[in-house]
Order: structure tokens, then sequence, then C-alpha cells
């Protein structure tokens, strides 16, 4: 953060008892805020669907909550609503709570689970689409003016080389007419989704677009790189606090699965060549962007804000064997069970956190051994079974499992 005291504010999380919900939650509530977590606590219900826990200890909400006031004193409320579903519920929760900003986490956010089978992706659509258009209708409907904050993702942009830097969110074109007159417009940068779990996002920057040109709804856009780490510095006060730790093959996202694989000594399993390059942010970031955002509001006039919310990029190959060179662990290159290219360049920009006075974390061998800590500490919790990634994207493509060869 720049340091610049924000005015008090009353926030609801939706989907707050999650990987990303649970910290930002807290460090909202750490700042001074009112913060209020909706929830239908779907992603512990796909913990008993997968017999894959978190590798860390996840506490009951309700003793996470009682924790957090135990220790700092500040009381978090907590309403158990599926807002795909409860719209009724959820519009009654907006017009008695009055916040002045939401949070939107409430989607399904794997996009190896949204591959698994019809089932699967039919409710990544389902519950993704609904929820963020019955938060649309619900803030019309209440005739309140929240500012709504969503956690999108830079899957939207696809994982093809653009041959350019990625804009945030917006390209500047150009047309000519049939008279020939040169005419300048800005487009949403089109968006090339790689599974069902990225078209849902995709879809919600149309119905952004609608809502806030309809309604003038004020939205910040976030889309955001894959979060690696899992504490933050809240979570850390206390173990029953603590965050999600995700290993498995369906929502372990790959440098929190190197280092788990590293710590438990499982071979480092790279899809394909590993030439995919993605961009990263570590979870404190991703707290401190939401945080940014919410203090930065777009005014009523504006356009939908997009903010990139990435901190670096890098090779998947090239982050396997820096790991490799800090712990010895041996890198197994392994079929790739997605349908993308074998190997992309990623130029991004994100020069709107950065002059909001984001000061990113970048990897670095401190906070990566601290992840390989709370991997080895809670090591004697992980399903050896469940590390590979099963879940493939057609019926031509193979799992990601050791020992098997490699696809060519």
């Amino acid at each position: 953060m720049s340091g610049t005291k924000q005015t008090r504010k009353k926030i609801m999380v939706m989907g707050g008892d999650g990987f990303c919900g649970w910290p930002t939650s807290l460090h909202l509530s750490n700042a001074g805020h009112e913060v209020i977590i909706v929830d239908n606590l779907s992603r512990r219900e796909i913990d008993v669907e997968l017999e894959a826990e978190s590798l860390t200890p996840i506490q009951p909400l309700g003793k996470r909550l009682e924790a957090w006031e135990d220790i700092t004193g500040k009381t978090i409320r907590f309403h158990r609503i599926n807002i795909a579903e409860q719209f009724d519920a959820l519009l009654h929760l907006l017009v008695t709570e009055q916040p002045d900003a939401i949070v939107h986490f409430a989607e399904q956010r794997s996009a190896p689970y949204s591959m698994k089978s019809a089932a699967h992706k039919r409710y990544t659509v389902d519950n993704n689409m609904n929820a963020t258009h019955n938060l649309l209708a619900a803030v019309v409907e209440s005739g309140l003016d929240i500012h709504l904050v969503h956690l999108g993702t830079m899957g939207v942009y696809g994982y093809g080389t653009a041959g350019m830097a990625i804009p945030e969110g917006y390209l500047d074109v150009e047309v000519t007419t049939e008279a020939g007159e040169r005419v300048e417009q800005q487009i949403l940068y089109p968006t090339n989704p790689g599974s069902v779990y990225h078209m849902t996002k995709s879809q919600d920057q149309l119905l952004f677009q609608f809502y806030n040109k309809n309604d003038r709804i004020r939205i910040t856009d976030l889309h955001q790189g894959i979060v690696w780490g899992t504490n933050t510095e809240e979570t850390k006060l206390d173990e029953r606090l603590i965050n999600r730790f995700d290993y498995d093959g369906d929502y372990g996202t790959v440098l929190n699965r190197f280092l788990m694989q590293a710590a438990v000594g499982y071979p480092m399993t790279v899809h394909g060549t590993g030439g995919q390059t993605r961009a990263f942010i570590h979870i404190q970031d991703t707290v401190r962007c939401i945080e940014l955002a919410i203090a930065h509001p777009p005014s009523p006039d504006e356009k939908v804000l997009i903010f990139n919310q990435m901190t670096e990029t890098h090779r998947v190959r090239d982050l396997a064997e820096m790991i490799a060179g800090l712990t010895g662990a041996e890198v197994a290159y392994v079929d790739n069970p997605r349908n993308e290219a074998a190997e992309n360049d990623l130029h991004v920009k994100n020069e709107l956190f950065l002059s909001k006075g984001l000061q990113p974390i970048t990897l670095n061998e401190g906070l990566l051994t601290e992840v390989t800590k709370v991997a080895e500490e809670y090591s004697h919790r992980a399903d050896m079974d469940k590390i590979p990634a099963r879940s493939t994207w057609t019926r031509s493509h193979k799992p990601g499992i050791p020992g098997e060869k490699a696809s060519k």
C-alpha cells in the first residue's frame, strides 16, 4: 500500500471463505473496514467431492471468525447465501446492509475442474454466470450506489503469443469507413478463453460492460495472474487463520504445486515442454490490489476500470528449474492435459496498479523457502494420488502423470 489513510467502508466479500477471499477479508478488516462475508461454502463441498483437502488444515468458517475476533477484537459477520440461486436473499441483504463496495470472488475458479466432465462444465457456467448476473441485477434493483470489484483472470486474453504488450482491458483500434474515413475506437481486448472457466470470465466482461453502460454501475474488473504463496500478514497471526494450500491437479496453482512437490519428494510435473509463459502475483499483493481498487473507485460516468493484476511473467520450465536448483527436486516432463500452445510469449502492461502505489512482491528465495516450509510442515497431510493433473481438455489428451512418457 501507498500508506494513504482510507475512509472506513462497509465491504461485502462474496466468496470470502476461499483462497483469495479469506485473506482479503482479513486484510480489509485489519485496515479498519467493516467486512461482511457472503459464501455458500461450495469450495469446502468440492474438497469432499474430490477427496482432496487443503494441505494446510482449514478450520470451519465459524472458528476462523472467532479466532480473528479473539486476536484482533475485530468482528467479521457471515451470511450463508448462494448468490447464483438465491436472488431474493441477496437483494434483501444488499438493501438491509447497504454496502459501499462488494468484492466478487463467488465463482468456481479452477480451469481443470471446469473441464472434468459435462457436469462440471455446466456447473461452472451455471454458477459463475448466474452469480455475476444476479449480483449486477441486485445492485440495480437495490437502487444503491455500490462499487463492484470483481476478480477476473489474465486467462481471458488467452495464452497465445500476442506480439504486443497486452493492454489493461481495452485495445485502441482504427477502422476505415466505406467513405474512406478513418475512425478511432476503443474496444475490449478480444478474448481467447482456454477453458470453460475462462469462458465464464470472458462473459463477465460483457455483463459488466452492459450494466455499466445501461445502469451506470461503478465496476472495477481485475484480470489476475496465477496466485502463488499461501499466507499473508493476517493469516500468519494464528494457525486457526491459516489460508488454503491447494496442491491437487484441479485446484493447485502451478508454482505452489512445484514447491509442494519439491517439499514432499514428488517429481515436479511440467506439462508438455514447459514453454508456457504465465503471469504471476503473490497472495499478499492480491489483497493489496483489492484494497487499492476499493480506494480508487471509478465515477458513475466512467467505463469499467480494468486492471491487469499481476507483477511478473515466467516460463513454466524456468520456474521448475529454478526450484530444482534451490531444493534439489527432480523435474518430470509429462503429457499436457490442456489444449493449448506448447510455447508462448507473454508481455503484459500493469501500470495502473503501479500508479496507485503498489510496490510489487516478486519471486525471491526467501518467499519460495517460506512456502516450501509450509508444505514441509504439513506434508503428512498430502495424498500423493491427488497430485497429478488428471482432468483432460479433450478425449485425445492425456493426464500429466510422472513416469509415463510425454507425448510429442
